[in-house]
């Protein structure tokens, strides 16, 4: 039986993941990661209690979970941000723009031209992000190493997205470092500047790597319930 997380504890991890972050960052370094907290399946007393800790960056999975969860606090936390980091239906793109303010996980043709139609729809410019499978792992989405710059370059010329940066999740049974510098290298070659790499076992290194964005879930909110 897992022992319950409380409140305190929320804002104590916070604080020592923003420090372990900071500690991370090379010398000299001017930007400061964003330290995005993944609230996906978490239940609503933890998430108010990084809410009360001053946390405003969040992350979901799942477009309708985040619908339930965000929808009523929109309203009164205009400093609230919210990005979608699991992978995007056609059919929610709509639901999508209209919550999020960044979408990490665009992965396809079809997909960018359907936020592209939604965002023009909608009056909305979000910032988004590129999924690479930097594994090449067929279970997981992204678009593969060899034909990212290809469709980094058919998401800003041809549909007219704000891309920002790439976005990976190393497979499990391998070093994450070779994943986050493959990653920093197409970025690179592209002229982009964001990189949304790390999560709770491996931010620190990928801050390292200069992630300008980590996505970390259990080091903040401890083990989700099932």
């Amino acid at each position: 039986m897992t022992t319950p997380t409380t409140s305190l504890d929320i804002a104590a991890n916070l604080q020592d993941v923003r420090q372990k972050i900071s500690a991370a960052c090379t010398p000299g370094r001017g930007d400061h990661p964003t330290l995005v907290a993944v609230s996906k399946r978490q239940p609503d007393d933890r998430i108010a209690a990084a809410l009360a800790a001053g946390h405003r960056v969040f992350g979901e999975n799942r477009v309708q979970e985040a619908q339930q969860r965000w929808n009523d606090r929109r309203a009164g936390m205009p400093d609230l941000k919210l990005h979608l980091i699991g992978p995007l239906q056609t059919n929610k793109a709509a639901d999508a723009v209209a919550l999020f303010d960044v979408i990490e996980s665009v992965d396809r043709p079809k997909l960018a031209r359907a936020l592209a139609a939604e965002m023009a729809r909608q009056g909305r410019r979000l910032a988004c992000y590129i999924q690479v499978n930097t594994g090449e792992e067929p279970q997981k989405s992204g678009i593969m190493p060899e034909a990212a710059d290809a469709f980094i370059c058919f998401c800003k010329t041809e549909c007219g997205l704000n891309i920002e940066g790439l976005m990976c999740i190393p497979p499990q049974d391998e070093e994450p470092a070779m994943h986050f510098a493959l990653l920093r290298t197409i970025a690179e070659r592209n002229g982009l500047a964001g990189l949304s790499m790390g999560m709770s076992g491996d931010y620190e290194e990928a801050v390292a790597f200069g992630a300008t964005s980590v996505r970390v879930g259990s080091a903040i909110f401890g083990v989700r319930d099932s």
